[in-house]
């Protein structure tokens, strides 16, 4: 089967699917949340759920699925190395920050678990697979743990699909032995781009799948998790990123399948969740 047919076989069993939400739109108080959430578990590989009762969302540790992340263009060596004391303080997954601050952030997080994760092809995605694949490889090199790259969305809007996944492979080649995360910017697809995205993402041998970038038109949308999640299935990564600022947004997008969370918003969201 080509990868065109792959694509398209996927994109018409996910047109097939009827997909359920609770009635409420996720309060994550009623009964039908409830039963969502213990299925959720169960669909994964769950043979027994013990609870007590009035179960609620089983999110464990939420702080393990944070990527810390300052990206703003004015942001400071100071603000930087506050973003890494909070890190490693409530053992974030990462502190995700511009290339620029990678050996920094390297040389303050060593000893800790708290990993880097730095921005290629950042926002747009349109520079040349050699610009990121140095970038990368330069990142890499500087203690860089976790790659977020920006897809060519010009190009898979266009259907150059090669060109795509060309582009993916190269970068995760690149970044032997980082993860990459492949930044598909959800607000500019439709659903059949989205899903071929997520198809060229696996094909390339990324890591993870993400939203956002957070500096374009719209961010993350627990409907985009959920159909994100059921391309790639359970051993690829799902990361939500853009807009998140509260506990309940993060709890939604977990509950969706993120098994990542990028937020600049992060103790807000893990102060809530330990309130609650």
């Amino acid at each position: 089967m080509t990868l065109d047919q792959r694509i398209n076989r996927i994109i018409s069993e996910e047109r097939g699917h009827v997909h359920h939400a609770p009635k409420c739109n996720w309060c994550w108080v009623c009964p039908d949340c409830k039963t969502e959430v213990v299925s959720h578990i169960v669909r994964h590989g769950a043979a027994r759920v013990g609870a007590n009762p009035g179960i609620g969302p089983l999110l464990g540790d939420m702080a393990k699925t944070i990527d810390h992340t300052l990206l703003k263009a004015e942001a400071t060596q100071n603000q930087v190395e506050q973003l890494c004391r909070e890190a490693a303080e409530y053992s974030f997954a990462s502190v995700c920050v511009n290339p620029t601050w990678v050996p920094l952030c390297y040389k303050l997080l060593r000893g800790t678990d708290v990993m880097v994760c730095t921005v290629i092809g950042f926002p747009l995605g349109a520079t040349t697979t050699e610009t990121k694949t140095f970038e990368a490889r330069q990142a890499v090199e500087c203690g860089a743990a976790e790659i977020d790259m920006v897809v060519n969305i010009g190009r898979l809007k266009a259907g150059d699909y090669d060109a795509v996944e060309h582009d993916i492979y190269h970068v995760v080649r690149a970044s032997t032995p980082a993860h990459v995360k492949v930044i598909i910017e959800t607000c500019f697809l439709t659903d059949d781009e989205k899903i071929k995205a997520c198809v060229l993402a696996q094909e390339a041998g990324a890591h993870f799948v993400k939203t956002s970038t957070g500096f374009s038109s719209g961010g993350a949308k627990i409907e985009d998790i959920a159909l994100m999640r059921r391309i790639v299935g359970e051993y690829m990564g799902v990361k939500a990123s853009g807009g998140i600022r509260e506990y309940e947004t993060a709890a939604q997008m977990i509950e969706a399948g993120a098994s990542r969370i990028g937020a600049s918003a992060s103790i807000a969201i893990v102060e809530k969740k330990k309130a609650a």
